[in-house]
Order: C-alpha cells, then structure tokens, then sequence
C-alpha cells in the first residue's frame, strides 16, 4: 500500500497547531485524533491505532490540541487539558480545513478522541453534523461534553477497559444522552490506558471496522452546499 505522510501546521482560531497527515492510497476516509490529558500527536496509544486504521483505507491527522506554550502551562497546571470548550474548538477547526487540504478533501470525517480528548470529539461532532460521519472513543470522558452529548446524531463507538471501572460507568451514563446509533465496547483485561499486552490492538480493530462500516466519500459542496 502506498502511503503519504506530511507534518504540518494547521490554523486554528488564532493558533497554529502542529499536525502529522498520513493517507494511504487508495483512501476511504480520514479520522481526525484528539488526544488524551496531557498528551500530544506523538501519543504511542493513538499511533498504533492510526497504524491500524491506515491498514483499511482511513487517512488519519494526529494534531497537538495545545501550542508548545500552552503544554508548558498545562503540565504546571493541568488546566487546558480539561478546557472542553478550548479543545473542542481546535478540533472543530481542523474538521473545518479538511476540504482546503486536497488530499483529504472528498473523504468522509470520523473522530477519534481519547480521556478527555473524546468529550471534545463529541462536541466537535454536535457542531459539525454535516460534516463528522462516525466517531470513536477510546477510554474516554464523553460526560465532560455536558449537554451537547443530546446534539450528537452521528453513530457512535464508546470502548472501554474491562478494569476501568468509574469510566465504565460514566460512558455508560453519556450512552443514554446521545440521540444517535450507539455502540458500547468492553475490552478485557484491559485498564484505562490499553497498556496489558493485546488490549490496545482489540480497541483499534474496534475502531477500525467502525470507522470503515460508516465513513463514506462525499464531495465538498455536500457539506457546504452554498460555497
């Protein structure tokens, strides 16, 4: 499979957020990644899901949600990473330069997010309905997206660690507000972050098979009918 790869920086309401663009050829798809707290587009976890993602077809675009200055405040302060709104609003920004970006810009938009990363995909995704296809989370906060989980239309994969427990419930919870087609997966032996040998490559299969079932190609002018 031939595969491009290009990091670049991408516009975001004022900031320049770092980016690595991978898309195979031929692509059905591109997911766009929000990460985790305190984490960044170089996350081990989230590579090896986009490996897997790459496997069927799906471009992906790793991002950093916060500049190099706001990392250094946030690892004082663990504060941005739990700033829903600031988040979901980089990733919104991002899901709205997919079409700018020619390689990227007939495929279909998934999100995948993870820990907090996820409530901003949520929210991201009750912004942009017609724009975000599908969207995955991978041990994730969907209650920090408040009311905009009754906003979120778009089929939905929530997949959790077996010995997760508190996260278990609150997904479990989140899942009740989203009016779209839900889907709940428990993977075991697995704690919060994937790490037992195995897990992580069963969430991603996971996310795999669901991003490739309901992400379809789409012309821009579909989702901008008036541009």
């Amino acid at each position: 499979m031939m595969v491009e790869r290009q990091s670049l920086a991408i516009p975001a309401v004022g900031v320049s957020l770092g980016a690595d663009v991978t898309v195979p050829r031929p692509a059905h798809g591109v997911v766009v990644f929000a990460h985790g707290s305190g984490s960044s587009r170089h996350s081990p976890r989230n590579r090896h899901v986009a490996a897997e993602l790459h496997t069927a077809g799906l471009a992906t675009v790793l991002m950093d949600l916060l500049t190099p200055e706001e990392e250094e405040v946030d690892a004082l302060t663990a504060a941005l990473r739990f700033d829903i709104g600031l988040l979901a609003e980089r990733v919104v920004a991002v899901t709205d330069w997919l079409p700018r970006y020619k390689p990227l810009a007939s495929l279909g938009v998934g999100l995948f997010g993870a820990s907090t990363g996820a409530a901003a995909a949520l929210v991201a995704a009750a912004e942009r309905p017609a724009t975000v296809q599908a969207v995955v989370s991978r041990g994730g906060r969907p209650d920090l997206a408040g009311d905009f989980l009754r906003l979120v239309h778009q089929p939905t994969l929530l997949i959790v660690g077996e010995y997760d427990t508190v996260v278990i419930d609150l997904n479990r919870k989140a899942m009740e507000q989203i009016p779209g087609p839900t889907a709940f997966a428990i993977v075991a032996g697995a704690t919060h972050l994937f790490e037992e040998p195995g897990t992580l490559d069963q969430a991603a299969h996971l996310a795999r098979d669901w991003f490739a079932r309901h992400l379809r190609t789409v012309h821009w002018r579909e989702v901008h009918p008036t541009a």
